[in-house]
Formats: C-alpha cells, structure tokens, sequence
C-alpha cells in the first residue's frame, strides 16, 4: 500500500481513495471559442421599457398588453411580432402603422435604457482575452441605434452585431436558428469550428429555443417570472443574471486570470 500524504499533512488516505479528494477545477461543460449575445432584457434593461411603451399604445384601443402577450413576442422580427400583436388583439391597424407607433413612443424612452448587472464586466472580460463576441438581436438597426444611444462605447468591444429586424440574411425570427447562425458566419477572420463551440446567453424562451435548433450551448437569464418554469427547460444554465457567470464553467477564461 502506498500512503499519500494530504498538502498540509493533516491528512492520509490509501491512493484508492485520493479521487475523492482531488481538488482540481471540473471538466467544463463544453470548450466554448465564441460567444453570442441577445440584447433587450439581457444586456440592456430594455424590456421593461417596451412593456411600458406597449401598454400606452394597446391602451390607446381599449386593449391590455399582458404578460402572455409579451412572452409570445420576445425575440421575434420587428414585423413579425407587429403583426402577431395585431392579430391577438385585434387591433385596427396594420403593422406599418403599429411599428410606426411603437417607434415615435421609442424615440422618447429608449435612449434612456441601462446596462444590466453584470453584462459589462463579462463582456470586457471576453474582449479582453479576444475571445470573439457578437450581438444578434430581433431589433431593427435603428431601433438598435436608439436603444444603444449611451452605450457606443460597450457595443463597440463586438466583432459585429446582426439586427434581424433588417437584415436580409435573417429570413426568419427566432424561435428559428437563422439568427444565430448567420451571427457565428460573421465570425469571418476566426470562425468557431463547430456550433458546438459557440455560446449563447439567452432571456427569452424563443431566443434559448432559436440557439438550440443551431445546436449551440444556451445560457439563459430569464425574466424572474419564468424562473422555475417549463419555459427555461430547454436551456443548458440558467442564472439570475449575468454576475452569477463562471467563465470556466464554459471553457472561457476565468475572472481571475489577467
């Protein structure tokens, strides 16, 4: 029998059981290369703010915007989810005049959107290290420019970013992978090998769906509400932020690494 003596010699144990008491870092759970960002409600604190401009539109025609609704929306093409409100709602407009509505109450709200908590410290960190980053958001470039308003120099640390709500490659809206997809393509210079090496973070059921069907790893962080439900089962992680992220866990470097 050999005897292994523990780091500070208060401890022996046979080397049949030394296993147990290994205190390396676990095996991550994929070696991610890239990594994907959604933006409203997960970068920017923007969700709250469609639900207010929403609500005073719908109230306009007598109509409630419920969660349900909003839950059905997120993530979707700018015409798409005009025209899926139209329909639930029976609203007496058509999606030109809905879009152009939402966006005149936009212009005054939206610039005014903050990051969320811990999405610049990750994404520093990833740029950082060059690890390449993107954004791949349902809005339109210039709903994107409006929401981004304050935050030029954040959205500037991406490679690029896909706006689906204009962008002709993007032929359908999530919960489609077209998005996703036509994101890691970007990645032109350094491209991920595999899907399977690119990371997607998340808040919206059909955003964690749309990474999948690109058979990519998803990270969501939902809105409190669908913690806890069946509407986070198809993600990999879920956090209740972006400060609970533990790089490592995913192949990337860790906080600590300079």
């Amino acid at each position: 029998m050999i005897i292994c003596g523990h780091a500070f010699g208060l401890f022996f144990s046979t080397c049949d059981n030394l296993e147990n008491f290994k205190m390396s870092t676990p095996e991550p759970k994929a070696q991610i290369t890239h990594v994907i960002f959604d933006m409203d409600g997960l970068l920017i604190d923007t969700e709250r703010l469609y639900t207010i401009v929403y609500d005073k539109v719908c109230g306009k025609y007598g109509k409630t915007f419920t969660w349900e609704i909003k839950q059905k929306l997120m993530g979707r093409k700018t015409m798409e989810s005009a025209q899926m409100i139209i329909d639930i709602l029976k609203l007496p407009v058509n999606a030109e005049q809905w879009v152009r509505e939402i966006s005149d109450e936009m212009t005054t709200i939206m610039p005014d959107a903050k990051l969320l908590p811990g999405a610049d410290r990750f994404v520093r960190h990833l740029h950082k290290h060059s690890i390449p980053i993107a954004v791949a958001t349902g809005s339109s470039t210039p709903a994107y420019d409006l929401k981004t308003t304050h935050h030029k120099d954040f959205f500037n640390l991406f490679h690029h970013i896909v706006c689906s709500g204009d962008d002709l490659a993007v032929h359908h809206g999530k919960p489609a992978p077209d998005i996703f997809q036509v994101a890691s393509n970007r990645f032109k210079e350094n491209p991920p090998a595999s899907p399977r090496n690119v990371l997607v973070f998340e808040d919206a059921p059909n955003g964690v769906l749309s990474g999948k069907a690109a058979d990519m790893w998803v990270v969501m962080i939902p809105d409190e509400r669908l913690i806890g439900t069946d509407d986070t089962i198809s993600a990999d992680q879920v956090l209740k932020n972006m400060e609970d992220i533990i790089p490592e866990e995913w192949g990337l470097p860790p906080f600590n690494q300079s």
